[in-house]
This record gives C-alpha cells, structure tokens and sequence, in this order.
C-alpha cells in the first residue's frame, strides 16, 4: 500500500470516528428537532453501529496495511478495544454515555494517528546502495 493510499486511509478512520462521536454526543440534544424534521432514523442504533461498523472496517485495512510496511501489529489492539467499548455506550446509561463514547473514540483514532505517524517513518528510511570495494 503506498503512503498516499496509507494517510487517505488513516486520515478517513480519523474523520469517521470523529463525526461518530460527535453524532452520539449530540444526538440527545437534538433528537427532538429531527423528529420534527422527519429525521428520527439518525438516532436509530443501527445508523450508529453502521457508522461505527465502517470506522472499524476503514481502520482494520488501514493497519493492517500499515503494519505489513512497519510491523507493528500492536496497533490493532487500540484500534479493536476502542471499538469494543464504543459499542458498549450504553453500558453506564446516559451519564456515562459521554464517557464511554470519548474514549473508545479515542482509543480508534490513537491507533489511526499511530499508523500513519509510523508508516511515515518507515517511508522516510531510504536504503542507500553501498558500492563494493574489490
């Protein structure tokens, strides 16, 4: 996968958990008004789990990706855990929902910005040819 590729990726995964986070935030604010809008779907758990299913499948291509390049398959762990608990928004009700919602949020995009930081590094390393001596 090239760097480009690779940054369009990780930058992507970071975009979507981003607006999935800000959606769930504030969804409960603004639920009321999209009922009156006819908009009631964007509240539905499975638009939710929909946006959180493609932030993870976004970030699963990208490290992987990025982890055949630079070996660090650890980034996966974030990446999995932080959807794990996104999942789980529900687990501590409304209060801790918020909660919940920042860190597994934040666990997803630590691993994209790992990725790209260390796919960078990898590329920045230039093998130089070293002429033989006779």
């Amino acid at each position: 996968m090239t760097l480009s590729k690779q940054k369009r990726l990780d930058r992507a995964g970071m975009w979507i958990t981003t607006l999935c986070a800000i959606h769930c935030l504030l969804l409960p604010l603004i639920l009321p008004l999209l009922a009156l809008a006819g908009l009631a779907f964007i509240g539905e758990d499975l638009l939710e789990n929909s946006i959180l299913g493609l932030s993870v499948a976004v970030g699963l291509w990208s490290l992987i990706g990025g982890a055949r390049k630079h070996g660090e398959w650890r980034l996966l762990v974030p990446l999995l855990a932080g959807a794990l608990i996104y999942s789980q928004r529900d687990i501590l009700g409304h209060l801790g929902e918020p909660f919940i919602i920042l860190l597994g949020a934040s666990l997803i995009i630590y691993a994209h910005w790992s990725n790209l930081r260390r796919s960078r590094k990898v590329n920045a390393v230039v093998p130089v040819a070293v002429p033989e001596t006779n």
